[in-house]
């Protein structure tokens, strides 16, 4: 029988909705049900492409003997982290301030007034690596609640009190500098590893965020380190197992499973990676005219549309990281939509290709992954020059691999992680004449505002299947849509979207801004959690406080608002003290001081609407590479954007005016002149 999760709207929370646990969503209702009862709250905080998840709800809550247990003894809660960010983040610090670590599946006991006393992730279901049994953590944990409540009691209050002591303070940090940045570059060069390309460390996660931060300092400073080095991560990734090879789209991470060898992914894909690396290749590729950086931002934004992309026109959370293994079997395993075998690239192939293809793409007789079977790469030895055989080659095993059975699709749609999807694919299409892109990016803009938008222009944080969640958007949400909005407005030119950012920014500063210019991931008026969740460091996206910074800076130079301008500066105070010490975390917020550095520039091009002359000034001001430039494009007189105002054609022709620091150079009519324009500083 469907326990209390079957009204859901989170794909992950159905998946649990005929455990046997008697899974609680979160709300009021399950910790008045623990203080009924006298028994503590096991929080378990998840999501549907995690795959040690599926692994402890298979072995675990898909247990009778387990479930009775916790039925009996405990309040069951469970959470979908990408649905209740605030809840995740609360309880996550606490994990890693207990455990010195953190992941997921969380596991969290707490009292019946959500304050917690114990602490992990997986637990398996008997006792491994020195890891106790989940069952002997039940019965511990119910063991200390009946015989030491009052010590269970005093733990659970001093956690919580140092967890509220935790609060950010900024006050003094003051703007970031040219030397804030140089020693963020600095230090970023030590952590780099020059013969791979990738920084140090086994396990490797994109570093979107922070190759955006290289680009900008290029651009605005003239750095060739670290251009060399965005383009060495770069090259790292699109190289390796990380990049999905034969369909586009980037993994989660990937592993170095032993010394020298290939690294192995984590299969799982998720829209919040796809969407930045995507703008972050086309970033590279305008800047350097790659051909590698091209080919993945395409691939990538196709990915996104093929793959991700929802009846409603939004995009879908993840793929997980499993699927079912082709042999009829219904076993699943990680990775089995996406590696092969010698074999099976002759069947698909023939021979001939097959040996071209194993040598392109690094796969062996003996595998490179598990049970003989190998992840594509494109090794650097391979001397694979033959372009258009590559490509025949990638059609046919694409086409072949769609005959699998397909990994799962957390098809709920987060606001924030659309946003970031606007951005790319809005850019993309504007770069490489895809109007396609630009298509798919309004789609998914007028989703979120028409269901995710209320009249108070108030978000909400998800959708799926064209039905509105019940939870609240977080700063994330506000800043990335409205940063999506932003990018939509320049390449589109309708102003529409940059009124709509207007309004998503209003929003911060009333609800999320506090009195020292520090912010908070949540709204002053959402649900009270053991502690007002507030994180200024960028781990897989941006945090909802640089992305907010960037934001509020790029609507200011849009409109010319002090007021955004101002809390813009104040919230970069938080790069100043951390970008020296930890740029790899703080890479976004990085990238949002490069473009307070260079201003940001202000473009404003005016000309008839499909002018030639008026197309190509517009494509080159979004070509251009100052950092976090604005581009206003329409009509001469056009009320479209405050930019455009008092801004007259030229001899009659399309003209582009370009300002900083309020100061405006002389207009320019011709591509060759804006791009100097838009070029680094002299």
């Amino acid at each position: 029988m469907p326990n209390r999760l079957a009204q859901a709207t989170s794909p992950y929370l159905l998946q649990h909705a005929d455990n046997p646990v008697d899974w609680w969503p979160w709300g009021a209702g399950a910790f008045e049900d623990a203080r009924r009862r006298n028994v503590p709250v096991f929080l378990s905080v998840g999501y549907s492409a995690c795959h040690w998840c599926h692994v402890m709800a298979h072995e675990s809550f898909e247990d009778d003997d387990t479930a009775a247990y916790m039925n009996e003894h405990f309040v069951s809660v469970k959470v979908d982290r990408e649905e209740r960010p605030d809840v995740d983040a609360v309880y996550m610090e606490a994990v890693q301030a207990a455990t010195g670590q953190g992941g997921w599946p969380m596991s969290v006991f707490m009292t019946p007034d959500g304050e917690p006393f114990y602490f992990g992730t997986y637990f398996p279901p008997e006792p491994r690596h020195g890891m106790p049994s989940f069952r002997q953590v039940l019965e511990g944990v119910h063991s200390a609640w009946t015989s030491r409540r009052d010590e269970v009691g005093e733990v659970a209050a001093k956690i919580t009190r140092d967890l509220a002591g935790r609060e950010l303070s900024i006050e003094s940090a003051g703007l970031p500098t040219d030397e804030t940045q140089a020693l963020a570059l600095l230090r970023l060069t030590r952590d780099i590893d020059p013969a791979s390309g990738w920084f140090k460390g086994d396990t490797k996660f994109p570093p979107s965020m922070v190759v955006e931060f290289l680009l900008r300092h290029h651009a605005r400073a003239g750095s060739v380190a670290a251009l060399e080095m965005a383009e060495g991560l770069c090259g790292a990734m699109a190289r390796s197992s990380l990049y999905d090879q034969v369909g586009g789209g980037f993994h989660r991470y990937v592993l170095t499973p032993r010394p020298e060898g290939p690294l192995v992914p984590h299969f799982e894909k998720m829209l919040y990676d796809n969407a930045l690396l995507c703008r972050v290749y086309a970033h590279l590729w305008r800047v350097t005219g790659s051909d590698l950086a091209r080919r993945v931002a395409l691939e990538t934004a196709d990915f996104m549309v093929r793959e991700l992309r929802t009846p409603e026109g939004g995009f879908a959370s993840a793929l997980d990281a499993d699927s079912a293994l082709p042999d009829g079997s219904g076993r699943h395993e990680e990775g089995a939509y996406y590696v092969w075998t010698p074999d099976r690239l002759r069947e698909v192939l023939g021979e001939e290709d097959a040996e071209f293809a194993m040598r392109c793409f690094g796969v062996t007789e003996e595998g490179t992954f598990e049970h003989g079977s190998s992840v594509l790469q494109l090794p650097q030895d391979a001397g694979v020059s033959d372009a258009g055989r590559v490509s025949s080659v990638r059609e046919r095993l694409l086409a072949a691999r769609e005959q699998r059975p397909r990994p799962g699709r957390d098809d709920k749609i987060v606001a924030a992680w659309n946003g970031l999807a606007i951005a790319a694919l809005a850019e993309v299409g504007g770069y490489f004449d895809r109007p396609d892109l630009v298509e798919r990016a309004t789609e998914a803009a007028d989703l979120l505002v028409r269901l995710h938008l209320d009249d108070g222009a108030r978000l909400t944080r998800t959708s799926r299947d064209g039905r509105a969640g019940a939870n609240a958007g977080v700063l994330e949400d506000y800043a990335d849509v409205a940063e999506g909005f932003l990018a939509l407005a320049s390449v589109s030119g309708e102003g529409a979207w940059l009124e709509f950012a207007g309004f998503l920014l209003d929003i911060v500063l009333d609800r999320f801004t506090g009195p020292e210019g520090q912010l908070y991931d949540t709204a002053h008026d959402a649900e009270r959690l053991i502690r007002r969740p507030q994180d200024p460091t960028d781990n897989a996206a941006p945090s909802g406080w640089s992305a907010a910074a960037g934001a509020l800076l790029s609507y200011a130079a849009h409109t010319g608002s002090e007021a955004h301008r101002t809390e813009a500066e104040r919230a970069l105070g938080v790069v100043k003290a951390l970008g020296p010490r930890a740029p790899r975390f703080i890479g976004w917020g990085l990238a949002v001081a490069e473009a307070l550095l260079d201003g940001p520039r202000e473009v404003a091009v005016v000309g008839a609407p499909g002018d030639d002359g008026m197309r190509n000034l517009h494509r080159a001001a979004l070509l251009g590479t100052a950092p976090g430039a604005v581009v206003a494009a329409g009509a001469p007189g056009s009320d479209e954007f405050p930019l455009l105002a008092d801004r007259p054609l030229v001899d009659g022709k399309p003209a582009a005016y370009v300002c900083r620091h309020f100061v405006c150079a002389a207009p320019v009519t011709e591509v060759e002149s804006l791009r100097g324009e838009l070029g680094p500083r002299g």
